[in-house]
């Protein structure tokens, strides 16, 4: 079995070591990540610049370093590195959650993950919530993985073993920091924050601006936010096709009496 295994965390994070020992006498595991930090930044993709990729060596991890995005980490572990089409793409662990609607659109974790699905890949997304100040961090740090890893493992093998779900392309994992023992089927909450902007002044005296907001304390029943809030494992599947699940003759009636209306 190959698989691919990539972060948005950066080849240093030790989510992603933390991954790699989970998942390494799974099969052949191809290490291939971001040079450094590239959260929140989606689906890009770096199609205006040249990506170099370097191989370093961290402790027994072998990884290839893309200069660049976590989807160029996926292509080019795909296209370069294998060769072929991994069994398997994991991306993360992730330090910090990645719930909502908000984070599948612009989580660098979940993107990388949608990504292996566009190619061809099964893919798996996880998470692990963290206090603020624990996430972003740009060295190895020492961090309780465990459940997360045995989450991992868990899911990668009925994958490696049974395929993903009919109409299912990704599986968005997200595990508590206080564990319930509990495990939760989810669907996407709408925002997991409120969103607001800062502004400050430089020592030079120029405006500059932080975009940041204030978590949600809780969703509804049966979404990834509440799973969370209650301790529980989430694991929401996810599809690629965005399109709407609507009645299409309605919403053809909506745009010409729409248009009768502005006549």
């Amino acid at each position: 079995m190959r698989i691919l295994l990539t972060n948005d965390d950066g080849f240093y994070s030790a989510g992603l070591r933390a991954s790699y020992e989970a998942l390494r006498d799974l099969g052949d595991v191809y290490v291939v990540a971001p040079l450094v930090q590239r959260s929140a930044v989606g689906r890009s993709m770096s199609v205006m610049e040249p990506i170099r990729v370097s191989e370093v060596y961290v402790n027994d991890m072998h990884v290839y370093a893309v200069d660049g995005t976590p989807v160029d980490a996926v292509i080019v572990g795909i296209y370069k590195v294998i060769g072929d089409l991994p069994d398997l793409v994991v991306s993360g662990i992730n330090l910090g959650e990645n719930l909502s609607t908000e984070a599948v659109t612009t989580s660098g974790t979940v993107g990388a993950a949608l990504e292996a699905a566009s190619q061809g890949c099964p893919a798996i997304a996880i998470s692990q919530e963290m206090d603020d100040s624990e996430k972003f961090e740009f060295t190895f740090k020492p961090y309780d993985f465990s459940l997360a890893k045995e989450m991992l493992r868990r899911i990668a093998r009925i994958v490696l073993k049974k395929g993903l779900p009919e109409g299912v392309d990704v599986l968005n994992v997200n595990v508590p920091a206080k564990f319930s023992g509990e495990i939760e089927i989810t669907r996407l909450a709408r925002r997991l924050y409120r969103t607001r902007i800062e502004e400050r002044l430089d020592p030079r005296g120029r405006r500059y601006y932080w975009i940041t907001g204030d978590e949600v304390e809780d969703a509804e029943e049966g979404t990834d936010i509440h799973a969370i809030r209650m301790g529980r494992v989430s694991i929401t599947p996810i599809t690629i096709d965005l399109t709407a699940s609507v009645d299409f003759e309605e919403l053809r009636r909506w745009l010409y009496e729409g248009e009768a209306e502005l006549r």
